[in-house]
């Protein structure tokens, strides 16, 4: 065979090779992945990558603190990550901004069948769906089964209201003994719930609405329970313990927190203790947390970026590491029922039906341009009620003016 025939062919041989062996490699930032779950991130890659070999992925991250910081650094240099992480309100900004990629398009799964229709709507902007939900989380009702057993009163359900809340209270607290009643924190994330369960909320429309009759009712429930009906214990009486280990140390019959607490609780509480969807007003609200997977609108690596969105988000092996590992929830649909069982057969707490149950009631908070500015000013006006130093009326007149001034500037 002809010498330079010869080298023509090994040459187009390991062009051939090379093509076959090329990769393409997917940047991904990620703040939900704190120092606890970087094995099972790199464990989860590594599984990727095995079922994709022509895709890497190149991961960084970041605490929650400096991450939006570092992100809008990297999309203002022209260095946006292909995949990047996104809680709902921030979604929202970034998804005005046009900086996002739309997905349905990418997608080889079925969205509406696969996620939970409150986590994946909240991740859809102006009709169109930008990322899909990884994680969620809710707030729900605990309580401690024994100061209730000692004190003769039922459990709560998942049919509950205020009313039933403050009468179970009275008949908890005993301030001789240092227990209360209850623990619900006094801050914008728990008022814009409240508020929805009062019948109003904090709907944008243009500007955010505070102060109506309906958000009063809220709040004066909220502050209720410590300034008058003496259900809920003061900072004095708190004397600098935090609320959670005031709820371990069998001083609060009940806590309204988050779900991100049970494996605390587990390990912790001396006691018996369950959970109820926290109990409404005129209506049931809770809470809704969640982030999501995004693809930058700049990315070259579209289709391997959807294919590491959608294993993030619904991949079984993801499902199952994320639920051993106390790595927050995924926020799949009921329909994948097979998939979140092991998170149900835990036996702490009893009914653990009640983390899907609040999600029917979900509501998203309001979200503005200038998002901290908004919460740092209610919950400074919020503050002054709890404490006292302002009527009801008066805060939430304030925090109005404040915000109008804020979003109008």
């Amino acid at each position: 065979m002809n010498k330079r025939l010869t080298v023509w062919i090994v040459v187009l041989g390991m062009l051939i090779m090379g093509l076959a062996f090329a990769q393409t490699t997917v940047t991904y930032f990620t703040f939900t992945t704190d120092n606890d779950h970087i094995d099972e991130l790199e464990a989860l890659i590594a599984a990727f990558e095995g079922e994709n070999p022509d895709i890497v992925i190149d991961y960084s991250t970041a605490p929650f603190d400096s991450y939006f910081t570092r992100l809008q650094t990297e999309f203002a240099a022209g260095d946006a990550p292909d995949v990047f992480e996104l809680n709902y309100e921030n979604f929202v900004t970034f998804a005005a901004r046009d900086t996002l990629l739309p997905i349905s398009d990418l997608l080889t799964l079925d969205p509406t069948s696969t996620f939970y229709p409150a986590a994946l709507n909240a991740f859809s902007y102006d009709g169109v769906q930008y990322g899909l939900p990884i994680t969620f989380s809710t707030v729900v009702l605990f309580y401690n089964k024994d100061l209730f057993d000692a004190a003769g009163v039922a459990y709560p359900t998942d049919n509950w209201t205020w009313d039933d809340v403050v009468n179970a209270g009275k008949q908890l607290t005993d301030t001789s003994k240092r227990v209360w009643g209850i623990y619900q924190p006094v801050q914008f994330w728990e008022f814009y719930k409240t508020a929805v369960q009062a019948g109003g909320g904090l709907a944008v429309s243009p500007t955010l609405q505070i102060d109506t009759p309906e958000n009063r009712e809220a709040l004066s429930y909220l502050v209720d329970k410590v300034q008058t009906q003496g259900i809920m214990p003061t900072d004095a009486q708190m004397s600098g313990v935090s609320d959670t280990d005031m709820f371990l140390s069998g001083q609060l019959g009940m806590i309204v927190t988050g779900i991100w607490m049970f494996d605390r609780f587990i390990s912790d509480a001396p006691f018996n203790w369950d959970i109820a969807v926290e109990p409404g007003g005129k209506q049931k609200a809770t809470h809704f947390f969640s982030n999501a997977a995004v693809i930058a609108k700049t990315s070259d690596n579209a289709e391997a970026a959807a294919k590491w969105v959608q294993f993030l988000a619904a991949n079984p092996l993801t499902v199952k590491t994320r639920i051993e590992s106390s790595w927050e929830l995924p926020a799949l649909s009921l329909d994948q029922s097979e998939l979140l069982e092991p998170y149900l057969a835990i036996e702490q707490p009893a009914n653990r039906e009640a983390v899907f149950a609040s999600l029917e009631y979900a509501v998203t908070p309001p979200v503005v341009e200038n998002q901290p500015q908004l919460q740092d000013i209610i919950n400074q006006e919020l503050e002054a009620a709890r404490l006292g130093t302002k009527s009801v009326e008066r805060a939430l007149t304030d925090a109005q003016r404040r915000v109008d001034a804020l979003v109008n500037q």
